[in-house]
């Protein structure tokens, strides 16, 4: 078989916003299933250790530096994985947040243009999804799975814009998942509600208790979440879960 077929007949997994807790989880889930995994995110300082990290485990994986928010350089990467890996079959939206000691306002403070920042993540899910699923259609097979905060479904006003960007995004991943349910291609959202173990705001959280208060008992565990997003896309009978620590 030739390199270009070989890179057709893999499966190839995208994760979008890879970080040391949430990202690295779903890596590894789909690579467990068989999936070449491409891994985009912002500090490509870290991406070595996560490639040797899959790598141990025996998972074929690449690492791209990238801000979602940058059209031009996302269609670079996107091409890049495609050339190397194959297809693209799942793809995984899951960025955090751009400035994790940026402050926070309630939404009775909240201005048109702290909305319009937040909102400006919603844009690169619709751009990427709009450059992967006519392959997925076409194949008639693939998945997009979308995490976003429990604000999205709970009212909590502390988070202000972001409250609003996640009910966005919820919205936009469940009208999906109503839209190509006889298409063969599955689309679902996770809903987070709470500190999940080993990622970067749990990281700063932790690390500054003079600032965040004790950190609640009870976290999310990240590999938990992934097993249950490779749930959702291969079972395929809801269109999203929710993990929460305020149960």
């Amino acid at each position: 078989m030739s390199a270009a077929g070989a890179a057709a007949a893999r499966r190839t997994a995208v994760v979008i916003g890879a970080g040391p807790g949430l990202g690295m989880s779903m890596a590894h889930r789909f690579g467990r299933e068989g999936y070449a995994v491409a891994l985009v995110s912002r500090t490509p300082d870290r991406h070595a250790a996560y490639v040797n990290a899959l790598a141990e485990a025996g998972i074929e994986a690449t690492a791209h530096a990238a801000d979602v928010r940058d059209h031009d350089r996302m269609t670079a990467v996107l091409d890049e994985i495609t050339t190397r890996s194959g297809p693209i079959g799942l793809l995984y939206y899951g960025p955090g947040a751009t400035d994790l000691d940026a402050p926070r306002h309630s939404i009775t403070e909240t201005t048109p243009e702290a909305a319009r920042a937040a909102m400006a993540m919603l844009y690169p899910a619709i751009d990427l999804v709009g450059r992967v699923l006519p392959g997925m259609v076409e194949r008639g097979e693939g998945g997009l799975l979308f995490a976003g905060g429990l604000s999205a479904v709970l009212p909590m006003p502390a988070l202000g814009d972001l409250a609003l960007f996640s009910a966005a995004l919820r919205n936009y991943a469940l009208t999906l998942h109503a839209a190509l349910a006889e298409q063969g291609v599955y689309a679902g959202n996770l809903v987070i509600g709470g500190l999940i173990e080993r990622g970067d705001i749990h990281r700063l959280v932790t690390s500054q208790p003079e600032r965040f208060g004790d950190v609640p008992v009870r976290t999310l565990d990240p590999d938990a979440i992934a097993d249950a997003a490779w749930d959702l896309y291969t079972k395929r009978d809801r269109p999203e879960a929710t993990f929460s620590v305020f149960d």
